[in-house]
C-alpha cells in the first residue's frame, strides 16, 4: 500500500447501497494524520483537480460543492446515470482532522466489460486522446 500512496494505513472504503436502479456513491474516509503533516483538505482537492485536469470523464467538484448537491446537502448516487462520467467530491472537518472523498458513478450503465475498457483508457490516458464517451 505505501508504495503507491505513501500511506501507512489502508483507507476505509464505504460503498453506499440504497434502493436505486443504478448509480453509486463510493466514499473513502481519510484522517489528516494519514497524510503528510500539514496536508489540508484544500491540498487534497488541488491535487485531485491537477491530476484530472482535462479529463473528459472525471471531474472534481468545487470544494464548496453545495451547488452540486441536491437541496444543497445530498449527494445523489444517480446524478450521473447513463453516462461515462465520474464526479469526485472532497468533504472534511479541518478541526477534527477528517476528510471524506466521494465519487459518483453509474455502476450499471455500461456493464462490467465496458467499465473495464473505460478504466484501461483512463489508466493509459486514452480517454482524452480518443474522445471516448
Amino acid at each position: 500500500m505505501a508504495r503507491w500512496t505513501g500511506l501507512e494505513n489502508e483507507p476505509l472504503f464505504l460503498p453506499a447501497v440504497g434502493n436505486f436502479k443504478q448509480g453509486m456513491v463510493v466514499s473513502v474516509p481519510v484522517r489528516s494524520s494519514q497524510l503528510a503533516p500539514g496536508t489540508s483538505l484544500a491540498d487534497v482537492h488541488a491535487a485531485l483537480e491537477k491530476y484530472y485536469a482535462g479529463s473528459r470523464f472525471v471531474s472534481v467538484a468545487p470544494l464548496d460543492a453545495s451547488g452540486s448537491l441536491e437541496r444543497g446537502a445530498f449527494l445523489r448516487p444517480d446524478s450521473v446515470n447513463d453516462t461515462n462520467r465520474l464526479r469526485i467530491f472532497c468533504f472534511g472537518n479541518e478541526a477534527k482532522g477528517t476528510m471524506c472523498l466521494c465519487a459518483q458513478l453509474d455502476n450499471l450503465g455500461k456493464g462490467a466489460s465496458g467499465a473495464c475498457v473505460q478504466n484501461l483508457n483512463l489508466a493509459l490516458g486514452f480517454d482524452q486522446a480518443l474522445g471516448l464517451e
